[in-house]
């Protein structure tokens, strides 16, 4: 893990103690709403449904178990709102059917963060300094600026690696952070790199997606897209360099919102993003990023260029972490302790095929921490559940935890041999489900539980998919399928990307979702990133678990099995085409009186 320099820890100490003085300049009277607004905003700070929501950055997932034991104690001891609010929250809530609004519980973004959903403001102040005592805060998680830069959960120990992408994360987090010329974009503004061969950090969906390569000669360089996203608009990034030297991506970057910060659209929030001035202006916008890259180059003097030293002082923070000294056994060894104890143990032997993922050291694995369960929104841990989280990481994986884009946890330092005694502890913890990337390790948005913009609820739908799939014989037979869900068409859920997305939204005052079919993230398994097609009309809530059941249904009856393994569900539906999914889905309608009633 990257570590705080002194410079870094002041920068943030001194940030949280600005934040204390302006709320309490405001709480005085003496600093109005609207300039405390956007100070509360660029560190974090929200108001949403019925209470303050906090954003704490999570740099490339990365978290330490010290880290975690914070969030944890903000949890435990900050996220409760006054009485007051949550009675009103309740009510309210209750009237639409949601019968537990949990308190005490941090959430796991699909971008890497941790968000908080009660924090009273009064209390803000106290978190910030919480966390500045571990070098966290919330700068720039909001706010049109460049956001908290994400990254593979599995960078630096992914077996497909191309180059380890967290040093340029790390130099592109620093460059960005308060950047005078960037803090007032036109709109936010979202970076993801990947150094792997597969994509598992969806880049095509973001702002600027950036994909470590080696070109024909062997030197190190990025794929450089632009102008992805998602909302009202779903559009894939365009290619503007299929490669430029590792070292000049800073300056290229630089070109790359400096075009978009004089030209982005400021008149209207709704094609305010990068994407819109991609789509818009096409070969136009390539060619004044290119001549923008040149001026820095030629007349600038590319002063962004990573040299070899500063790739050496940032890089020197990310070397594996020292293990624990133990006489290992031989790798053969391992594997065949390992196949025996899977022999002897259906559910070990699932956990082990699902949840656990090879590693660079052939002696170690990276292991997946599952937080979809029942009774539980998809992402969201217990004060007690973060602690629990932490002991594993200090016990198991050298005290490191990755956040993934699919809002679980990931241990990157695992022992082959300590796999059975993790899954054990895993298993008493609630965390060792072995539904990963199945149907139940769905994502889901906070959605109109919490969100002021949501137009439905994300989170009693996703309780009534995984209540309805609990077989795990079933999903097994299944497999691997990307399920997202929305609260809005802001996708927080990124229900474009999911092989099944739902979107909820807003008909006469009633909660209603749309469901699209074939969307993929980028990763091997889904294909390149492209935005799912929508069936048809939309579904009240009680047709949405019918109608995936009658998804299901169709790809049940439509794939190939082929040596004994099935066509996956998003290969059939392509294969296939669309037409007898959505005849399936839309024949799970209810009837007008029922959906009434």
């Amino acid at each position: 893990m990257y570590q705080y320099t002194d410079f870094d820890r002041q920068f943030v100490h001194l940030r949280a103690a600005q934040f204390r003085d302006q709320l309490e300049r405001w709480q005085a009277g003496k600093l109005p709403e609207d300039d405390f607004r956007p100070l509360r905003l660029q560190n974090g700070w929200y108001v949403q449904r019925y209470a303050p929501m906090l954003r704490v950055a999570v740099p490339y997932g990365e978290l330490s178990s010290r880290q975690l034991r914070v969030l944890a104690r903000i949890a435990r001891e900050y996220d409760e709102p006054e009485a007051a609010v949550y009675q009103k929250a309740i009510e309210t809530q209750g009237k639409l059917g949601s019968l537990k609004l949990p308190t005490h519980y941090a959430h796991f973004t699909t971008r890497q963060n941790v968000q908080y959903n009660w924090i009273p403001l009064a209390k803000s102040a106290d978190v910030m300094d919480l966390l500045a005592s571990v070098d966290m805060h919330g700068i720039q998680t909001s706010g049109n600026c460049i956001r908290n830069i994400t990254s593979d959960e599995r960078a630096g120990v992914a077996v497909d690696e191309v180059a380890d992408p967290r040093p340029f994360a790390e130099i592109m987090r620093q460059w960005s952070t308060l950047h005078p010329e960037f803090a007032f974009l036109p709109r936010k503004f979202k970076i993801a790199i990947t150094g792997a061969t597969e994509d598992r950090a969806a880049t095509g969906w973001h702002d600027v997606g950036l994909k470590l390569i080696h070109d024909e000669a062997g030197a190190l360089g990025f794929r450089v897209q632009v102008g992805g996203g998602m909302g009202r608009t779903p559009i894939i990034g365009t290619v503007l360099r299929e490669f430029l030297p590792w070292n000049q991506v800073m300056n290229y970057l630089e070109a790359v919102v400096r075009v978009y910060n004089r030209y982005g659209r400021r008149d209207n929030i709704y094609k305010a993003r990068i994407k819109i001035l991609v789509k818009a202006e096409g070969q136009r916008y390539i060619d004044d990023v290119e001549a923008e890259y040149k001026q820095i180059l030629e007349h600038d003097g590319a002063p962004h260029t990573i040299t070899q030293a500063e790739y050496d002082r940032v890089a020197a923070s990310f070397v594996p972490p020292t293990l624990a000294t133990r006489v290992l056994q031989s790798a053969e060894q391992t594997d065949a302790a390992l196949r025996q104890q899977a022999a002897d143990d259906v559910q070990f032997a699932r956990w082990l095929a699902r949840n656990v993922a090879p590693h660079q050291n052939p002696a170690l694995r990276s292991v997946t921490l599952s937080f979809k369960r029942l009774k539980q929104a998809p992402g969201d841990a217990s004060a007690d559940q973060l602690d629990t989280a932490a002991q594993l990481a200090d016990r198991f994986s050298a005290g490191e935890v990755r956040v993934t884009h699919d809002q679980n946890l990931l241990l990157p330092w695992v022992h082959a041999e300590d796999l059975h005694a993790l899954w054990l502890a895993a298993r008493e913890a609630g965390f060792a489900s072995a539904n990963v990337h199945l149907l139940t390790d769905m994502i889901a948005c906070p959605g109109g539980d919490f969100c002021a913009l949501a137009n439905a609820r994300s989170i009693p739908i996703a309780e009534a998919i995984t209540e309805r799939y609990q077989d795990l014989d079933e999903l097994d037979d299944l497999g691997e399928i990307d399920l997202h869900i929305s609260g809005c068409i802001n996708s927080c859920g990124h229900h474009h990307s999911g092989h099944i997305g739902i979107l909820g939204v807003d008909k006469d005052g009633k909660e209603w979702y749309q469901v699209t079919l074939a969307g993929s993230d980028g990763s091997d398994l889904s294909g390149p990133a492209q935005a799912g097609k929508a069936v048809g009309p939309s579904f009240s809530a009680a047709e949405v678990p019918e109608v995936i059941e009658a998804v299901l249904g169709a790809y049940r009856d439509n794939r190939k099995v082929i040596d004994g393994k099935s066509e996956t569900f998003i290969d059939t539906l392509r294969r296939v085409g669309h037409d007898p999914f959505k005849a399936a889905a839309n024949g799970a309608r209810f009837k007008a009186e029922e959906v009434a009633a």
